[in-house]
């Protein structure tokens, strides 16, 4: 063999390691990319505001993951954030928010979200316009799940004396705690707002 024809093979074997190498080093990132969880940020410091915001981040594939109200550099805002993974369908969640300082009225409204298909996700407190506070409360609504429906229960007091006495009559009829805030509302003052919830059965006749 001809020092020309051992060269030509050396180069050939080169440039296939190469090529090989390359095609590994550019399609390892992609399928990386590919199964990359991404998130998304809200923080608004209007409650009237969010619900759609949660509901334009779904349509392109988020779904919720927390939630905090507080005191961020741009004042005292209700923080969101939210995921999507690639193969997540987008549109598949939509959301309904409720605010109120009025916690004697939170407990129809979470009833009449629940007839509708939507699930408690979260809660926070907010501040108001007015100086006052708000409870926030996010629903979640799976499109591919129309069964999903809970009882819930609204706990609001002043007295945590009370407070597990009423807490463990409310689990021996099978609710389970689903989130717990303080806020001052309109009425209570200082309340501890503890939301609970149970799956549904439907009634059965005799």
């Amino acid at each position: 063999m001809t020092k020309t024809t051992i060269g030509f093979v050396v180069l050939t074997l080169a440039f296939a390691m190469f090529a090989f190498a390359g095609e590994t080093r550019d399609q390892t990132p992609i399928a990386a990319d590919d199964a990359r969880q991404s998130f998304r940020v809200l923080a608004t410091n209007k409650t009237s505001t969010l619900e759609k915001e949660l509901n334009e981040a779904a349509a392109q594939g988020y779904a919720f993951e927390a939630v905090m109200g507080g005191p961020t550099l741009g004042g005292d805002e209700v923080v969101v954030v939210m995921s999507k993974l690639p193969d997540f369908q987008a549109g598949r969640m939509c959301y309904a928010l409720l605010a109120t300082n009025k916690t004697s009225t939170m407990q129809k409204e979470l009833e009449a979200m629940s007839a509708l298909g939507f699930v408690y996700r979260g809660q926070s407190v907010a501040e108001t316009s007015f100086g006052g506070q708000q409870v926030v409360v996010i629903l979640e609504r799976d499109t591919t799940d129309s069964a999903a429906q809970y009882d819930y229960q609204l706990l609001a007091t002043t007295r945590t004396s009370t407070m597990q006495k009423e807490l463990n009559k409310l689990a021996d009829s099978g609710f389970e705690v689903k989130g717990l805030t303080v806020a001052k509302t309109a009425f209570g003052g200082n309340e501890l707002v503890t939301i609970l919830s149970r799956r549904h059965t439907p009634a059965t006749s005799d």
